[in-house]
């Protein structure tokens, strides 16, 4: 029994394993291969009434792996940001030419250490307007600085999404998250 479960088992799992590109990193279909100039793809992004993120990851990042094969497939997190988000990946370790913001020209590596990202994945949600000097790291809404759970994922998309990080209030991203698990206790699927 134990063996046919075993099979089962490695059966099932390359229909959910993640696609994993001739760079290493993991793709979607909601990525978008872009020339990664950032005022183009914000644009880009707003034309079809999206919100911009930037997704940095690297080749062999568990916690890549983990969100690629854990959260991110997940019906109700892949269709939602394939619904809401324009999403740019960049490699931490790349050589691929980026215009940032402010019009610099540099290197995914480059634009990396500019905005101060050491881990990955980390993401970085953009506002539909972004000032003539700014950076992306400097414009950004919100960063998800790593590895999270489904529910966590969902929510900061949803809370970037909604713009609640412009509402006057008390209601931050760990207030709105805190509710949101109370609410999915109670029964809410909203």
């Amino acid at each position: 029994m134990k063996r046919l479960a075993l099979m089962l088992c490695l059966l099932v799992a390359p229909v959910f394993a993640a696609t994993v590109g001739d760079d290493g990193l993991h793709k979607t279909d909601w990525m978008r291969d872009t020339f990664k100039d950032l005022n183009e793809d914000l644009a880009e992004a707003n034309a079809e009434d999206k919100r911009l993120a930037i997704m940095i990851e690297q080749r062999g990042c568990i916690y890549c792996t983990k969100m690629h094969e854990e959260v991110f497939p997940r019906e109700e997190i892949a269709s939602y940001i394939r619904d809401n988000f324009f999403v740019v990946q960049i490699n931490l370790h790349g050589d691929t030419e980026i215009t940032d913001f402010d019009g610099e020209v540099l290197t995914e590596k480059q634009a990396a250490r500019k905005w101060g990202l050491l881990f990955t994945p980390s993401i970085l949600f953009m506002p539909q307007e972004v000032e003539e000097e700014a950076t992306a790291q400097s414009a950004a809404v919100a960063m998800m600085p790593g590895a999270f759970g489904p529910g966590t994922t969902l929510d900061m998309f949803t809370w970037v999404n909604e713009e609640r990080y412009a509402l006057d209030g008390n209601e931050d991203f760990q207030r709105y998250h805190a509710r949101r698990i109370q609410e999915r206790d109670n029964g809410s699927t909203d």
